[in-house]
């Protein structure tokens, strides 16, 4: 672990008990004996691979391919436990998608995380926990990271950097840009459920039955697309701004103009049923395991095929296509088939949802 190279664990030092306080004191970043105590403990005992263990500066790494995809990002939602998942849950899920539908096989982790002094360990160890049940689900190995902690209200609670590499699987999906007017867009599953949770949980609605966020990994089908040779022209996970921004991202870079079915887009019934309450589009709401895809038309068949087999798309569903660029660059077909233009987003309806 980066900064870990001065922390290997000393003999003689105790395990964490009841008699260190339920909660995290600054001393336990500061580098020393508690330091060691608490990667050795709480991070050791969940991620324990070679490279890990080691506590060296950097991971030594081997791919089995010659090209490799990067990623990383910072997670700081609120609250930390959520209705589907939790900050530890987003971190990897989060990281290794962003790789997955850049045509990459999720491979390793680096995990950093910035604590708040006073933290209690019981909802330490219920992140720690949670990244570990996520990392054996993406199948990726945590093989560095870091860990602070700062006085209290330098940070809310506690935020966490994951970087991701990955195996790139050959062809890996070309890009927005190589969109070709009637590719037809896809989307994985029910929109806006991870916005809407975590707006329930965050002014403590109480909608019965409460959304769920779609926070899951996405690699599995997309890898499944990717062996068959049925690469897509773009893939993007729709995350902060929803839907709405992934086609106005692809109608920029390409050109053309996306257009969609509002009746195609599978929402549930809860998420619409809030947005419709509250006067929101669940097109701009944010999602965690939901991506968008555009395909050529005669792989459209095949690959939803593949999309069905697998729980976390099995919704997958057409729901418009691309077209020659006209006045407006994203179009809604609403109600009776009235073309509606369909605005970017200026900003999330809720701020930091991840």
């Amino acid at each position: 672990m980066s900064d870990l190279s001065r922390q290997n664990d000393g003999p003689g030092c105790p395990i964490l008990s009841e008699d260190d306080g339920e909660r995290i004191t600054l001393a336990y970043g500061e580098g020393g004996r508690l330091s060691r105590r608490l990667i050795r403990e709480r991070m050791l005992t969940r991620f324990s691979n070679d490279e890990l263990n080691s506590l060296g500066d950097a991971a030594f790494l081997t791919p089995e391919s010659r090209q490799l995809a990067f990623s990383t990002d910072g997670y700081t939602v609120t609250p930390l436990f959520f209705p589907g998942g939790d900050i530890g849950k987003l971190a990897v899920f989060g990281t290794t998608n962003d790789l997955s539908v850049s045509g990459a096989i999720p491979r390793w982790l680096s995990l950093s995380l910035i604590i708040e002094e006073g933290l209690p360990w019981s909802v330490l160890d219920r992140v720690l926990d949670s990244i570990q049940s996520a990392s054996a689900i993406a199948n990726v190995t945590i093989v560095t990271g870091d860990t602070k902690v700062v006085p209290r209200g330098a940070a809310d609670k506690l935020f966490i950097t994951t970087s991701g590499v990955g195996e790139v699987i050959e062809p890996s999906p070309p890009g927005a840009r190589s969109l070709q007017p009637d590719d037809v867009l896809i989307v994985s599953g029910p929109i806006g459920s991870h916005g809407a949770a975590i707006l329930c949980a965050r002014e403590k609605f109480d909608f019965d039955p409460l959304p769920i966020s779609d926070c899951a990994a996405i690699s599995q089908p997309l890898i499944s697309l990717y062996l068959a040779r049925f690469t897509p022209r773009a893939v993007r996970d729709a995350t902060r701004g929803g839907v709405a921004a992934v086609l106005h991202e692809w109608a920029d870079a390409s050109g053309l103009t996306c257009i969609i079915n509002e009746s195609a887009i599978p929402v549930t019934d809860c998420v619409r049923g809030i947005c419709e309450l509250l006067g929101l589009d669940p097109l701009n709401f944010a999602n965690e395991g939901t991506f968008v895809l555009a395909t050529p038309s005669e792989l459209v068949e095949s690959t939803l095929e593949i999309l069905r087999k697998h729980s976390v798309t099995n919704q997958a569903n057409v729901i418009g296509r691309v077209k020659p660029r006209r006045d407006n660059p994203v179009l809604v077909v609403r109600g009776i088939g009235r073309e509606v233009v369909l605005d970017e987003p200026s900003g999330s309806p809720l701020p930091r949802i991840c």
